[in-house]
This record gives C-alpha cells, structure tokens and sequence, in this order.
C-alpha cells in the first residue's frame, strides 16, 4: 500500500502526533470525545493533511439530511469483509473530526467516511473517493444550512468532473439532479417518505408530477431514472433481480432503504448482497440511536430526529398508543437555532400518546403540540417526565444536542 511505502511527511507526522495530544487533553478535561479539536489542530499544522492521510485508502463518502451515519456504519460493517476499514462512527462528520478519523488508520485498506452535506465538494476534492453514497436532501437547519436546492447545485458542480462512482437515490428528485452532472452513477430505489421538499422541479422550477411511485416534470422532461437496485418489502434487489432477505437490529423503514443503498456500494468493491447484508446483521445501536436503556426502573428507548424529515420515520418506528413518549428539542448551534422547522412536522401522528416535553425549547414545541390539538405535559427534566409517564416502555424522541444530554443522563 502507498501508505506503508511511502510514509507520511515529517510535518505530517507531527501533526498527527499534535492531533492526538489536542484531543487526549479534551478528554481528559470532559470535553468530549476530542476528535474535532484533535483534527483542527491537526489541519492548522498541515492542510494538506486530509488528502495525505487518505491516498492509500480506497475511500466512500455518504452524505444525505437523514440516516449518514447509520449508513456510514452499515457500509463499514459490509466491507469489513473485505479488509480492515477506517470509520467516523461516532459522526464527527466535517474535515477537522474526518481528519482526526483517518488518522487513526493507518493500516486500513478502506476509509468510510460520513460528510456533512455543506461540506461534501470539499472534501470529496481532498480525497479523491472511490464511492459516493447520496441518500436524500431536506430542509434541516435553516439558519445554517443552504436552502436545499442551493445544495444539490453545490454538489451538482462539485460532482462534475469526479471519477466516482456515485450510489444515488433514485426517489429523491434533488439527489437525481445533483447526481445527474456524474459520468458513473448507480441508481437506487431507496424511497422518500418525505416530499415537501421536492414538488417543484430542480432542474426547471416547474411542477412536479407524482403518479405513483413515480416522478417527473411535464414541462422540462426531468424525470426518475431507472433504478438498478432497489428495495422491495423485506429485500434487496439487485441489478440481476435476485432478491436477498435483509435482517437487522434496527429498526423501521428507513433503515431498510439504508441498508438497500449499502448493499450496493459493499458491491462495487466486491462484497456480495448476501455477505454485505449479513453482515449489516451485527449493528444494534449507532452512536446511541435506537438503544434501549434502564433509568428509574424504567426502559426507555432513545430515537434521534433532527429535522422534519426525520421525525416523519421516527414516527413510523414507535410503538403503539398508549406507549408513552418523551420529546425533548433544543436549539442550539448544532441543532440550528431557529425552531421553524417544528411546524413543518406533523405531530397529529402522536395522538392518543401520552405526550411529556422537555429541552431548552420545550415551549416552543408546547404551542405547536396545542395548535395540533393532542394532550401533553411540560416537564422541567428527564427525570420528571419519567416519574410522571404511566406504565410501560418509554419512547424517547429528541434532537441533536437534547438526545446528548439525554445519553448522558440516562448513562448511555
């Protein structure tokens, strides 16, 4: 490998080493995991730094609104069979918590690597992936993030020109058309649940017609291209329309559609559908997601949404009425600050839940839930709402930075 032939520079080298001493300090301190500080630091002392520690890898990008770092894990997972892979598990997903991920790989044979979507042209020109997964785009952070067609513009230029091989969402118009300016794109037929997004035409601005499973603009031509894989119920279906079963921990729709896409990047380096997707088997929990905890006697389950997108699959995942379910929003930076969002999302889906909120914005969602017409109960922490919910397991839905608060309360 390049990696081992020819090593890292000197200056490299220290930055690495200066890396890790950053990030072995913030830990120590309770900072965190230190792995943004470490690749900051690191970076200050070589830019260059990222394309260097990437030029033996063979490396896949996934970068969506929703599910990049599940899928990132489920990719990891799948091509673990094929050699040893380097990851951003923990979803320190711009250049400096990449950079610190990369570094800690030096005999790895593969990089996979989740982006934050303003930052994937970048990266991708730094380190000249293999693979490109592209899953969705949706409103998410307004403050912060470009509108979204704004968005599939950056990546569209971005993608123009790369020898990628792109791994594409066939059911997202935006992702359709921000992968359309690649020479070297596999379509899948993962699903949109979410919509609102995409009603008027990318490519035109004209409306978009929607028979179906299908999508087209009837006044440019713009239109769903043929998938090759796609998923069907419990399957995958690959471009030879063999159907494998997909078994995992996870749960819901939307994990299934990960799996789908993952299933066909594991295969454009090798990895058949049935070793990827068994493989895929192994995943429980991502960074927390989905985990089932014990606190105050109780067993609560922590669910991650941070957009209106996400909240419409998590709300697909909960048990039934009258499963009690705690929401806790915050909004702070990396939540995006502005709390918009919260009526794009549609909470009727919760009636007949018993409905505790919390979280720095707990108001804010307190008047969306009462124009929604469902009960519910303002509580000051975790520990109330828990106290104050009737029998039963808990589902926990919550944001960014309100579902870290929660894993450190309840010990996850």
């Amino acid at each position: 490998m390049a990696g081992n032939t020819d090593p890292l520079s000197p200056r490299a080298k220290l930055a690495v080493t200066a890396g890790r001493a950053a990030a072995a300090a913030s830990r120590a301190v309770g900072r965190g995991s230190g792995s943004v500080i470490g690749g900051k630091v690191a970076l200050r002392l070589d830019p260059d730094l990222l394309a260097r520690l990437a030029q033996h890898l063979d490396v896949v990008l996934v970068s969506a609104t929703n599910g990049k770092t599940t899928t990132t894990r489920l990719i990891a997972e799948a091509l673990r069979a094929s050699g040893p892979v380097v990851s951003n598990a923990l979803g320190a997903n711009m250049p400096a918590g990449i950079t610190s991920a990369l570094a800690g790989g030096s005999d790895a044979k593969y990089g996979v690597i989740e982006v934050d979507e303003k930052y994937l042209a970048g990266v991708a020109r730094d380190v000249t992936p293999k693979a490109i997964a592209l899953l969705n785009l949706s409103r998410d952070q307004l403050d912060r993030a470009a509108e979204t067609r704004m968005l599939a513009e950056k990546w569209r230029e971005g993608l123009a020109g790369s020898k990628a091989l792109v791994v594409a969402n066939a059911d997202d118009p935006l992702i359709v058309w921000a992968a359309s300016s690649s020479a070297n794109v596999v379509w899948v037929a993962a699903g949109q649940e979410w919509k609102d997004d995409a009603w008027s035409c990318p490519s035109c601005g004209g409306v978009m017609q929607r028979p179906g499973d299908d999508w087209f603009c009837a006044e440019c031509g713009f239109r769903r291209p043929t998938p090759s894989w796609a998923l069907s119920g419990d399957h995958v279906l690959d471009p030879h329309g063999s159907a494998w079963p997909i078994k995992l921990q996870l749960p819901g729709r939307a994990n299934k559609a990960n799996a789908t896409t993952s299933a066909a990047v594991a295969a454009a380096f090798g990895v058949p559908p049935q070793i990827a997707l068994e493989r895929m088997y192994s995943v429980q929990a991502v960074a927390g997601r989905y985990d089932v905890v014990s606190f105050m006697q109780r067993e609560l389950r922590l669910l991650l949404a941070k957009n209106p997108a996400g909240w419409l699959e998590t709300f697909s995942l909960i048990d039934p009425p009258p499963t009690p379910v705690i929401l806790s929003v915050n909004a702070r930076g990396a939540d995006g600050t502005d709390t918009s969002w919260l009526w794009d999302v549609d909470y009727t889906r919760l009636a007949g839940h018993p409905i505790f909120v919390i979280g720095d914005r707990k108001l804010d969602l307190a008047v969306r839930l009462e124009v929604a017409g469902l009960d519910f109960q303002v509580c000051e922490n975790v520990d109330e709402a828990v106290r104050k919910a009737p029998p039963g397991r808990i589902e926990v839905i919550a944001n960014y930075t309100a579902f870290q608060d929660l894993r450190r309360r309840v010990g996850n």
